[in-house]
This record gives C-alpha cells, sequence and structure tokens, in this order.
C-alpha cells in the first residue's frame, strides 16, 4: 500500500491538515483495487502496478475537478486488467 508521505508528494500537498482524507482514500483504493481485480490487500505492497494504480486513483478521486478524468480513468482501467491477470499467480 502507498504510504501517506508517498501520496501527499504524488499529490503535491504540503502539511498534514488532508491527511485523514487521503488515509480513507488510500484504504478505498486497496479495497477498490481488491475488488475489481481480486488482488489481496497484503499483495498489492508487491505489485508496482498497483501502487501506480493507487496513486492515479488518488489523483482522479482527490483532485477530480482539476484531474483529465477520461484520461486518468482509461489508464486505471487498463492498470486494473492488468492486475486482475497478475493476481492469478497468487491464487495458484
Amino acid at each position: 500500500m502507498v504510504t501517506i508521505d508517498t501520496a501527499r508528494e504524488w499529490l503535491r500537498i504540503d502539511g498534514t491538515d488532508n491527511d485523514a482524507i487521503i488515509q480513507g482514500l488510500l484504504y478505498a483504493a486497496a479495497e477498490y483495487i481488491e475488488t475489481t481485480t481480486g488482488l489481496a490487500k497484503e499483495n498489492q505492497m508487491q505489485e508496482g502496478l498497483a501502487h501506480t494504480a493507487t496513486k492515479f486513483l488518488l489523483t482522479l478521486w482527490y483532485n477530480a475537478e482539476q484531474a483529465e478524468a477520461e484520461r486518468l480513468q482509461r489508464t486505471i482501467d487498463g492498470l486494473l486488467k492488468t492486475l486482475t491477470i497478475r493476481a492469478r499467480n497468487y491464487t495458484e
């Protein structure tokens, strides 16, 4: 899972005022990735693609009005498809 420090850096946020919001989004992203791909949260830590998908989800969810939503969503969908295939390796 992406750390709060990494998330702040990715979102270009200084300070800790929004940490509760960011932490909630990080938790939701891990749940979302697990639900959509079958990749368990504990396995997401080992997958660079899961980290990337989490960062893009944060961008989309945290800065929805500023993000290029359609382009981000296409990228996220592609990452989730790939993670779905990779998740099978953990269950076999």
